[in-house]
């Protein structure tokens, strides 16, 4: 795609209206919307856990062979199916689908909801990570399928210009098929800081992990050593990102791992380990790694009270750690 097709689309997004009722909040940060989520909230988990996509299917039925949707999804475990519903109710729009044995999806393919809906909510509360620059691609989209240019070969080019430049790109089969698609720039997202807790509080649902970790120690009488440890971590495109959380939460270290192309935020101190039982006290987790964090914030209480040095009290913790992320029962 020229710069002169890049000009004409940035002309069509600026000349479509996107909005609807959004729900509001209170003074004190609470939501207003009847199901408790706050705006922020549902924002920071869609940075983590969404996805904004351009789907290609070959049909007779239309003229270009193609058949071409947008939309917005996301897909959890079966245990948060609940969080799935919340959020369906927060937007009042999409379904949920059953997805393989263990999951489910959420996912709004309308092009009326996804531009009275969808969009007008991330245009009011924007995403922070590098997701943002694929939501921008995906509005550009959504634009050209509204104005149903999608049903022509230049718009599927256009399209599949945007589309190579979003996610993971185009797959093999549309690469075999369009050989020559070049993809639009695709901007860089500068990270501003993080402005809303609720917002940390959806991420930390979404990519947050709360351990208890057992390790071997010839310097403890009962020759294990007990560590909490906070975590959060990403794709090296968001180290910025990480680096923020460390002077948001005022705690906690930047690990880059440049073998892996990942950064992690990690908080693992007992005097730190405090600060954080105290933001999320305040600023609630809504999914089933509520209790996760409930189990780590038991953890801490006993190792507060030096439970981790006697047989006992270790027991007990070995036995919450064993019950916590993927060892918790369904």
């Amino acid at each position: 795609m020229n710069n002169k097709s890049e000009s004409n689309l940035t002309s069509i997004v600026s000349d479509v209206t996107f909005g609807y009722m959004l729900p509001s909040s209170s003074g004190d940060g609470r939501d207003l919307n009847h199901n408790g989520l706050n705006p922020n909230y549902v924002t920071g988990f869609s940075d983590g856990e969404s996805c904004f996509f351009v789907a290609f299917q070959k049909s007779s039925e239309c003229v270009t062979g193609w058949q071409v949707r947008a939309g917005f999804s996301l897909a959890l475990h079966q245990r948060d199916k609940v969080l799935l519903e919340q959020i369906k109710s927060y937007f009042g729009v999409g379904e949920i689908f059953k997805q393989g044995k263990n999951a489910y999806q959420y996912k709004v393919t309308s092009t009326k909801d996804l531009i009275n809906v969808i969009i007008p909510h991330f245009l009011k509360y924007p995403l922070i990570t590098q997701k943002h620059a694929d939501f921008e691609l995906f509005k550009q989209v959504v634009c050209l399928i509204n104005q149903k240019n999608h049903l022509t070969p230049e718009g599927i080019l256009q399209i599949l210009s945007i589309k190579a430049a979003m996610n993971r790109g185009l797959s093999d089969t549309l690469k075999a098929v369009f050989p020559n698609i070049k993809p639009v720039t695709r901007s860089v997202v500068e990270f501003k800081g993080i402005s809303d807790p609720f917002w940390v509080a959806g991420f930390v649902d979404a990519e947050g992990c709360f351990m208890i970790r057992r390790l071997t120690s010839s310097t403890h009488k009962l020759g294990i050593c007990i560590r909490l440890h906070f975590t959060i971590t990403q794709h090296s495109r968001d180290a910025q990102l990480i680096e923020g959380l460390v002077e948001y939460f005022g705690c906690g270290n930047y690990y880059p791992s440049l073998s892996l192309d990942r950064v992690e935020f990690r908080v693992s101190k007992n005097t730190e380990i405090n600060k954080i039982l105290l933001f999320f006290d305040k600023y609630a987790i809504q999914g089933t790694k509520s209790a996760d964090f409930a189990d780590f914030k038991r953890a801490a209480e006993l190792m507060r009270g030096k439970a981790h040095l006697t047989e006992q009290g270790l027991k007990e913790l070995l036995l919450i750690k064993a019950g916590m992320n993927k060892g918790r029962a369904l």
